[in-house]
């Protein structure tokens, strides 16, 4: 009889521990490495093949019972496989740190060469450039004649300037059948002309900036669109020359005495200074 309640007493004990084995505790853990807590880590319990993942602190929740086998791995670490403990199951907290992976560059192959770190002298060690040697021989012109005389070609008849015929006969009274040509080219005198006609252009804008818009039109109270005409009527007594050269006191005098005229010439046409043409 107490052989048979011994056993029974046995049994008891080891299906106690059996079952607390086996017990299931929700744990708190947390994954972390020497640096820094790690996030988006994986924990599968491989005793119930579930799995979970830390937060943003590192942090996780799990069914573990003692004895369970806890597989943690993050891509930047080195995966790691821990078993729930006694403490575990009694503090339900599971700490586990991760190890940083070492990553290990490809071998980098340096080639032998003379270089010796003089600009000078290792610009001669290197391997001449065939293209850019090539091009420096192609625009290379020093060993060109240009004052030798060369075959006219499409591009320079279209863009060369005409040349007149001109028949010194007419021209200077010379005599019968000699003829020259004349080439007019930029000479100075063309410029002359050029630069003259875009000042003629620009003299009324210069004018009109230089003593203001109110000195024409509420001094002189010259109508807004016959500024120009009123401009051409003082032309002829040179008020472009004497601009041209610094004389602004002669141009104000001449334009003041001339406005007078200018009005009596509208007053007698029997136009108002509002109207036009």
């Amino acid at each position: 009889m107490k052989k048979k309640l011994h056993s029974l007493v046995i049994l008891f004990l080891l299906s106690s521990a059996l079952y607390s084995q086996k017990k299931k505790v929700f744990i708190y853990g947390k994954v972390l490495d020497s640096v820094s807590l790690i996030k988006n880590a994986n924990i599968l319990n491989l005793s119930t093949n579930k799995g979970t993942s830390s937060n943003d602190q590192g942090e996780f929740r799990m069914y573990v019972s003692l004895g369970d086998s806890l597989r943690i791995s993050s891509v930047q670490h080195e995966t790691a496989i821990s078993i729930i403990t006694k403490y575990n199951i009694e503090s339900k907290h599971f700490a586990i740190r991760l190890k940083r992976k070492t990553y290990i560059l490809d071998e980098i192959v340096l080639k032998k060469h003379n270089l010796i770190g003089s600009l000078t002298s290792d610009t001669k060690q290197t391997p001449e450039n065939k293209k850019e040697t090539a091009l420096k021989n192609t625009m290379d012109f020093s060993k060109v004649d240009m004052t030798a005389p060369v075959a006219d070609d499409h591009i320079d008849k279209n863009v060369r300037p005409h040349t007149v015929q001109t028949d010194p006969n007419q021209a200077f009274g010379m005599g019968a059948g000699t003829k020259f040509v004349m080439p007019f080219k930029y000479s100075e005198r063309l410029w002359a002309l050029r630069r003259q006609v875009s000042y003629q252009k620009k003299f009324p804008e210069l004018l009109l900036e230089e003593f203001g818009a109110s000195f024409f039109y509420v001094d002189l109270k010259i109508p807004r669109e016959k500024y120009h005409h009123f401009l051409e009527f003082c032309n002829p007594l040179g008020i472009e020359k004497l601009y041209l050269q610094q004389k602004k006191l002669d141009v104000i005098k001449i334009l003041k005495r001339e406005s007078i005229a200018y009005h009596k010439i509208l007053k007698e046409s029997k136009e108002t200074p509002n109207e036009e043409k």
